[in-house]
């Protein structure tokens, strides 16, 4: 298990800020948690705590833009993306300012603070933003290239990262291209497309449907928003059967994107490893991804499921 990719955002963050001056980072008082405290100690001049106070977070982010700055703006997911939703379409999104908001301690596996932390909504509300770019890394390597890449591009970006470690799984090469997948595993039988926490998961189970005869192609689908329409008909066209992975309800996520594309363009049968339509619960990581349907074993169950209706 490699590191979480809210640790990789902190070191990322405070390497590109001793880089680039422009860099401000924003918190809502947890930056011990978001890991913004990392950049703190390296440049604390730039660094600035408002408080218990997301909306303002978001506000005071895009004023920062507006001057010329590039401000990162951090907070729990469910705290970003469901406080401040209003400051960030109106103050953020429309006006396509220069904010990134890096929202920490998504999904279930925020374990045991419970329901009213876990964010299962956020992917689903801040993908239906006109101007707003989603990008779910799904390690430290690719969460350090995408920081990399949204200080460098301008426009409202949201980055979702996580709370617990994950499964280490992006090459020591791979450079973020927003609107372009990574395959990590090609396969003939069924394509499983995964995000963020489930794209190790993922990955585990190619492995074992291989030992049981089927070949699963593995797509991490770390760009939501843009998202990379042509692996997808590419996968449904080669394979005729997709699979969707995420730590995110099944309704608006990666699942929903992933099927918009595939009915528009090439019809194929697809089923849907996520939270079924339902909040989570107080428990350790790996057992609330067991208790919802997000672990390997579902994906296998999913994957053998789809492919007979082909």
């Amino acid at each position: 298990m490699g590191k979480a990719t809210r640790e990789a955002y902190g070191n990322a963050l405070a390497k590109i800020g001793k880089e680039n001056s422009d860099i401000i980072v924003l918190d809502a008082d947890l930056s011990k948690s978001t890991k913004t405290d990392t950049f703190k100690k390296e440049c604390p001049e730039r660094f600035f705590n408002v408080g218990i106070a997301e909306q303002n977070l978001i506000s005071v982010g895009a004023g920062l833009a507006a001057a010329g700055k590039i401000p990162f703006v951090s907070s729990f997911a469910m705290f970003a993306t469901g406080r401040a939703f209003e400051q960030i379409r109106n103050a953020v999104c429309y006006p396509k300012l220069n904010v990134k908001v890096c929202a920490t301690h998504a999904g279930i596996t925020v374990g045991e603070d419970g329901a009213t932390h876990q964010s299962l909504e956020d992917i689903a509300c801040m993908r239906v933003l006109p101007n707003m770019t989603v990008i779910v890394p799904a390690d430290e390597k690719e969460t350090e290239a995408v920081i990399t890449w949204a200080a460098n591009y301008n426009g409202p970006v949201y980055v979702r990262l996580g709370r617990a470690g994950v499964d280490d799984v992006t090459a020591d090469d791979y450079t973020f291209v927003p609107g372009k997948s990574n395959q990590l595993k090609d396969g003939s039988d069924v394509t499983i497309i995964a995000c963020g926490a489930l794209v190790g998961p993922a990955v585990e189970a190619s492995k074992q449907l291989e030992a049981e005869g089927i070949s699963a192609r593995v797509i991490n689908m770390a760009s939501i928003k843009p998202i990379d329409s042509e692996a997808i008909i590419k996968a449904a066209k080669e394979t005729g059967a997709i699979v969707t992975a995420e730590e995110h309800n099944v309704l608006g996520g990666l699942g929903s994107a992933v099927s918009e594309v595939v009915v528009a363009n090439k019809p194929v049968p697809m089923e849907f490893v996520g939270v079924q339509d339902t909040f989570g619960e107080s428990g350790t990581p790996k057992e609330l991804m067991e208790k919802y349907g997000l672990t390997a074993n579902d994906i296998v169950m999913a994957a053998k499921k789809v492919v007979t209706r082909k």
